[in-house]
C-alpha cells in the first residue's frame, strides 16, 4: 500500500508515517512546516519507503502528482491550535476549506480513497454527552473567530461526503478528540505539553477561564493504529468515526495531576479567556466523545493512560531541553 499524508510533518502526521512505515507500507509526506516539523520526521528519513516534499496542499500540480501515485491520502493538513485559529482567522479557513477541496479534486480524478481528519470541535456547543457521530452540530455566531475552525471542518465534510455520492469511491471521516503524546508541541496552545513544561520548571501553570472545563485526551500512539486500521475496514466506507479517549478531566484537575506525577511545586494560576485569546472568546464546556463506533469498526478501545501519556511527554521535553543545552 502506497500512502500520501498531508501534513505528514506534524505530531500526529510522524506518527501516523511511522505505523505505516512499520506496518510495510511506502509513505509520502507532504508539509509546508507552517506548524510541521522536520523533527517529527527526521528519524523516517533514512527509510527507502519514506519521502517528504516541503509544499502546500494548495499547489495543485503537486497535489495532482502525488495522488496519482498513491493509494489512500491521509488529508491532515488543517489549521491547529486555538491561539492560532483566533489570530488567523482567513488562514483557517484559506487552508482548510481550499487545502481539501484541493485534495478532493486530485483524488476524484484518479478515483482514489481519502480520510478527511476533521475535529471534535464540529460538535461546538452542543451538551449531548457523549458526542454521537450522528449528533446535531451546534455552532456558534459567526461573528466569534473561534468557530471559523469548526464550521470549516463541517465543510470539509460535507465536502467528502458529496464527492462519495457522486462517484462511488471510499471516504473516510474521523473526528478526533485532544491528542497527546511524543513530540507535540505546545506553541500553539496544546494544553498537556504547555502545562507539563511549566510544572518541570516549577514555573506557574496557567489555566485559562476557571478551569472547570473538561476534555479527554487519547495517546496519539492509540489514535494512528486506529487511523491506520481505518482504510482496510469496508464498513468504515461513508462513515464519522470518533477518536480518542472517553476518560473526561476537568482543566483543574489535569493542573493538579501533572503537579502529582511530576512532583512539581507550580502553582495554579487562572487567566480570563480575554486576555488569553480575545474578548468575548467562547468556549466549550465538555467535550467527550462517544467510542462506541471506533470500537464496533475497528475494535479501538484507548490502551495508554493519561499518567503514562504525562510521564512520556515530560521525559521527551526533559530530553529537548537537555539537547539544547539548557
Amino acid at each position: 500500500m502506497k500512502a500520501l499524508i498531508t501534513g505528514g510533518a506534524g505530531f500526529i502526521g510522524g506518527h501516523l508515517s511511522e505505523l505505516l512505515l512499520n506496518r510495510g507500507w511506502q509513505v509520502k509526506v507532504l508539509d509546508d512546516l507552517s506548524t510541521g516539523s522536520k523533527n517529527n520526521i527526521e528519524h523516517l528519513t533514512a527509510n527507502p519507503n519514506f519521502q517528504y516534499a516541503v509544499d502546500t496542499v494548495l499547489n495543485e500540480m503537486v497535489m495532482d502528482r502525488l495522488i496519482s501515485e498513491c493509494d489512500v491520502i491521509y488529508h491532515l493538513a488543517a489549521a491547529v491550535g486555538v491561539k492560532l485559529i483566533v489570530k488567523r482567522p482567513i488562514h483557517t479557513i484559506r487552508t482548510n476549506v481550499e487545502g481539501t477541496d484541493c485534495v478532493l479534486k486530485a483524488a476524484r480524478r484518479y478515483h482514489k480513497s481519502v480520510v478527511i481528519a476533521s475535529t471534535s470541535e464540529v460538535y461546538g456547543k452542543s451538551s449531548s454527552i457523549p458526542f454521537r457521530e450522528e449528533d446535531d452540530t451546534v455552532s456558534g455566531p459567526t461573528t466569534k473567530h473561534r468557530w471559523a475552525y469548526a464550521c470549516s471542518k463541517a465543510i470539509d465534510e460535507f465536502a467528502a461526503f458529496a464527492m462519495a455520492k457522486e462517484t462511488g469511491q471510499p471516504v473516510y471521516v474521523v473526528r478526533l478528540f485532544n491528542t497527546v503524546g511524543l513530540r507535540q508541541s505546545g506553541q500553539y496552545g496544546m494544553v498537556i505539553p504547555r502545562f507539563i513544561k511549566k510544572a518541570l520548571a516549577n514555573e506557574p501553570i496557567p489555566v485559562y477561564g476557571d478551569g472547570s472545563q473538561s476534555r479527554c485526551f487519547g495517546n496519539v500512539k492509540d489514535v494512528v493504529r486506529a487511523l491506520a486500521d481505518l482504510v482496510l475496514c469496508d464498513q468504515a466506507q461513508g462513515q464519522v468515526v470518533n477518536l480518542g479517549a472517553d476518560e473526561e478531566i476537568t482543566i483543574n484537575d489535569l493542573a493538579q495531576k501533572i503537579k502529582s506525577v511530576l512532583g512539581s511545586s507550580s502553582e495554579v494560576v487562572h487567566i480570563p479567556y480575554n486576555k488569553a485569546y480575545e474578548e468575548g472568546f467562547e468556549d466549550m464546556q465538555r467535550r467527550v466523545p462517544c467510542l462506541e463506533k471506533a470500537k464496533r469498526l475497528l475494535n479501538y478501545e484507548p490502551t495508554i493512560s493519561l499518567e503514562d501519556t504525562i510521564r512520556e511527554v515530560a521525559e521527551y521535553l526533559r530530553g529537548v531541553k537537555s539537547n539544547n543545552g539548557s
